[in-house]
């Protein structure tokens, strides 16, 4: 892996935490404004600009980009972001639950994601890496970096753990109880040497900002006839995590309707795909496994493992087995990206909000999950595989604003 130390945009010490924001895409425009009222620092200004614009104003209106690279611009003005002086690395520590995520920030390479030593898991939609290449042309900068995995090394964590023998750079709880501190690394040519050790990572969380940043590149190197490769355009931020170190909770899924069918027909199907008994828990506790919340009440199906082809990294994923022997089959879902019928629940949500649901009359049919694991996750990517959508929910989130990377 090539790793790059940046002239990181961070916030001012004391503005931490009024600056640090969700990711652009884990909020709508509705739950952005409400978390920005009386800040006018908050990173969301710049991710979700269409927040500071009538509510009739489209969020791919060109007048949102123009508006984010003005917010920047102010936050810049005003001192809430300042640019480092030199190139640096950074350990970013996020606690939530007694669990921590710890990762090493800097810029990674456009090229490596082309030649795959930067693996996917996941399709993008267009629509989306439109938007955000938009976004970074317009605002000149990344805003936020991407999350991935690696196969942890002992010399990377000899680094971070001197690294965070020194005073943090910024320390601070976020609304949602996460704690977030954050340090400069010591030894930048050492930390870039023990990565080029690293033969590969993984995009756990971001595919869609990874695929804009590589489309940015492209639009910049187009346009620059004296291009070299080097240019700071063709890096990008990302947290580059040991895989042990993430947490990947359940991606849960609420159906409108039943087709049609009784609650007694739709669980005499799934009794014949496998053993179904009522429900001690609301989750299952291991793969091959779902609970069904119907009619109040939870249902657990168990499917037989010798049905399960372990040696296929993507036809052994509950996800898969979900969708294949009950999603189509059962509930006539052919399609979850563009089924209307179909939703998707955060793990972080608890199966209380899919009970929620089902009894508010919102949806028909609640199903808990049991989650994707790293080690299936990387499986995939590294079969050149895609994994079925919405397979893994990564929690904590990154916060936006804390390290801005600029594209000149």
């Amino acid at each position: 892996m090539r790793l790059h130390p940046f002239r990181a945009l961070r916030p001012a010490p004391d503005l931490a935490a009024r600056v640090g924001a969700p990711p652009y895409d884990v909020v709508s425009r509705g739950e952005a404004a409400a978390l920005v009222r009386g800040n006018e620092s908050s990173f969301l200004r710049i991710g979700r600009a269409e927040i500071d614009l009538p509510d009739d104003v489209d969020p791919y209106d060109p007048r949102v980009y123009a508006r984010a690279r003005e917010n920047l611009d102010r936050l810049i003005a005003r001192g809430a972001l300042v640019q480092e002086g030199s190139p640096s690395l950074y350990v970013y520590r996020e606690e939530l639950g007694g669990r921590a995520q710890l990762g090493v920030v800097g810029c990674v390479h456009v090229d490596d994601y082309e030649r795959d030593v930067i693996r996917k898991h996941e399709r993008t939609r267009p629509d989306k890496e439109d938007d955000r290449t938009r976004h970074i042309l317009a605002v000149g900068a990344h805003a936020e970096p991407v999350l991935f995995a690696h196969r942890g090394r002992p010399a990377i964590d000899r680094l971070t753990d001197a690294a965070m023998a020194a005073p943090p750079l910024c320390e601070f709880a976020g609304v949602d109880g996460v704690r977030h501190t954050v340090w400069r690394a010591p030894g930048t040519d050492t930390l870039v040497e023990a990565f080029q050790a690293v033969p590969c990572a993984y995009v756990a969380d971001g595919h869609h900002r990874t695929a804009s940043a590589w489309r940015a590149a492209r639009e910049r190197r187009a346009a620059n006839p004296a291009h070299r490769g080097d240019e700071e355009y063709n890096w990008f931020p990302a947290v580059l995590c040991p895989a042990d170190r993430l947490q990947i909770l359940p991606y849960n899924r609420v159906v409108r309707d039943l087709g049609g069918q009784s609650p007694s027909e739709v669980l005499e199907r799934l009794a014949a795909l496998g053993r179904l008994t009522p429900a001690r828990a609301a989750a299952p506790s291991r793969a091959g496994a779902f609970c069904f919340y119907l009619e109040r009440r939870w249902h657990l199906l168990e499917l037989a493992p010798e049905s399960i082809d372990r040696g296929d990294p993507v036809r052994s994923l509950d996800v898969w087995l979900l969708q294949e022997r009950v999603l189509e089959p059962v509930l006539g879902i052919a399609d979850q990206r563009t089924d209307k019928r179909i939703d998707f629940v955060g793990g972080i949500r608890g199966t209380r909000a899919l009970e929620a649901r089902v009894d508010s009359g919102e949806d028909a049919l609640a199903i808990s999950m049991f989650p994707t694991s790293m080690e299936q996750l990387m499986a995939v990517a590294d079969a050149g595989a895609i994994m079925p959508p919405k397979s893994t929910w990564f929690e904590p989130k990154l916060l936006s604003g804390l390290f801005v990377h600029s594209l000149d």
